[in-house]
């Protein structure tokens, strides 16, 4: 058949002549695929956990001070020099105990001078007795004799002025000797002071003058020692901040370490919590009043406890840690779960700021196309408000993210309980991006995720 012989030279010369440019076609192809792979961001690697079922715990920890029930401090009424010191530091003392004494030679002067104004008083309250009654005697004579007209009415008036006079001074004599009474008293009461006594049964943990120091008390009483009433009883004053009194209530338990004995643990309840605040640095606390027994007088006076008190505790409920409700899903990671559209492209599902679904377990890759159309502006006025204690942990189902809405309950600080939501213990939430796009990628330089 000539025709087809002469057909099939004429289709070969022109495959021959596209053969070259089939040829750069698959290659600009080649190259654009490759160029495309190139340009893909490498997947994110996670930081992950895991949700457990086990106990949460919730404390509040308080720094505070130990110090007996009753402390008091002895000081001196009177000024002198110490001439004797009767106690030392931890010894124990009785109420009414002599523990010291000071130089008692000029308040002994003063009681002797006392006496002796006490001594010319009380002669002179005899002295002004003895006038009057005269007085009186003179008077009753010129009234008499007046009665006869032997005596004239002015003699009658001067004995009876006279009377009167003495009788006043009397009165006046009587006071002056009132006045030494007390002067003497009080002299007396000085002289007593020099010797001090112990005002309670305790033991002494302060000693604050040494023999011959001379004290001065015209202003204020300087302190000699600090007794504490009973140290097999005391208390710590702890600093609890506004935040957590409210947690707070008398009667609760709590714990405390001190330095001293590091892994011994003890034991209190808290007796009070006192209204006033105390502000430090514009850090306002409040003081709770924690009641100590101390049987082996292990605790001193002045020690820093670390006090816990627990004011909830959750048994075999699930747990979920909380940097995994503090993650937020950086723009690298919403980017790739948009499909790769670039770092600009939101994921279907999420709002307007990248927030991730309202519904619980939905993903966010999930919903593209049609759906993808409610994640934009509009669908962000439709959303229901935040729930108290609500929170999104993002969930890796087979290696993909998830948004999981759930509500937390009580937190220990480091595990929070899970009282409602799609999440199940076993399940491996999200707590932060290992690692950022590298330079020349479609994310750009590393960037800060957080």
């Amino acid at each position: 058949m000539p025709g087809l012989a002469a057909e099939v030279p004429s289709l070969a010369a022109r495959l021959r002549r596209w053969r070259w440019p089939l040829v750069g076609i698959a290659i600009a192809v080649a190259a654009f695929a490759g160029w495309r792979v190139w340009k893909r961001p490498p997947p994110l690697a996670f930081d992950t956990a895991t949700a457990d079922r086990g106990p949460v715990v919730a404390r509040i920890t308080a720094t505070g001070i130990l110090s007996a029930l009753v402390t008091v401090q002895v000081g001196a009424q009177v000024s002198g020099q110490i001439t004797q010191l009767l106690v030392d530091y931890n010894s124990p003392v009785k109420k009414g105990q002599l523990i010291a004494r000071l130089d008692p030679v000029f308040y002994q002067a003063g009681v002797d001078q006392a006496r002796a104004n006490f001594v010319a008083a009380k002669a002179q309250v005899e002295k002004a007795n003895v006038q009057e009654v005269d007085a009186k005697r003179q008077y009753d004579r010129t009234a008499a004799l007046k009665q006869r007209d032997l005596m004239s009415q002015a003699d009658l008036d001067t004995a009876e002025a006279t009377w009167r006079a003495a009788s006043a001074q009397t009165g006046t004599a009587k006071g002056q000797l009132e006045q030494a009474r007390a002067q003497l008293k009080q002299a007396e009461e000085n002289l007593g002071f020099t010797n001090i006594h112990s005002p309670i049964d305790g033991v002494v943990i302060s000693r604050s003058v040494d023999v011959g120091q001379t004290v001065a008390s015209s202003l204020a009483a300087p302190t000699l020692f600090t007794i504490a009433e009973d140290l097999r009883r005391m208390q710590v004053d702890t600093s609890v901040a506004e935040a957590d009194v409210g947690k707070l209530h008398d009667g609760m338990e709590a714990t405390f370490l001190v330095d001293a004995y590091p892994n011994e643990k003890f034991s209190g309840r808290i007796r009070q919590i006192r209204n006033a605040p105390q502000t430090v640095q514009n850090v306002v606390t409040y003081d709770a009043v924690i009641d100590v027994e101390n049987p082996d007088l292990k605790l001193k006076p002045g020690m820093t406890a670390n006090s816990t008190v627990v004011y909830a505790e959750r048994h075999d409920v699930t747990r979920v840690p909380n940097a995994a409700l503090r993650f937020r899903p950086p723009t690298e990671m919403l980017a790739q779960l948009g499909g790769g559209r670039g770092p600009g492209s939101r994921a279907a599902g999420t709002g307007p700021s990248g927030s991730p679904p309202a519904a619980g377990g939905t993903s966010p890759g999930a919903g593209r196309g049609s759906g993808a159309a409610g994640a934009g502006p509009g669908a962000a006025a439709g959303r229901t408000p935040p729930v108290e204690g609500q929170k999104t942990v993002w969930v890796l189902h087979d290696d993909k993210p998830a948004a999981v809405r759930i509500t937390t309950g009580v937190s220990d600080g480091t595990l929070s309980e899970v009282t409602d939501g799609a999440l199940k213990p076993g399940d491996v939430v999200i707590t932060g991006v290992a690692g950022a796009p590298a330079p020349g990628t479609a994310g750009g330089p590393p960037r800060r995720l957080f």
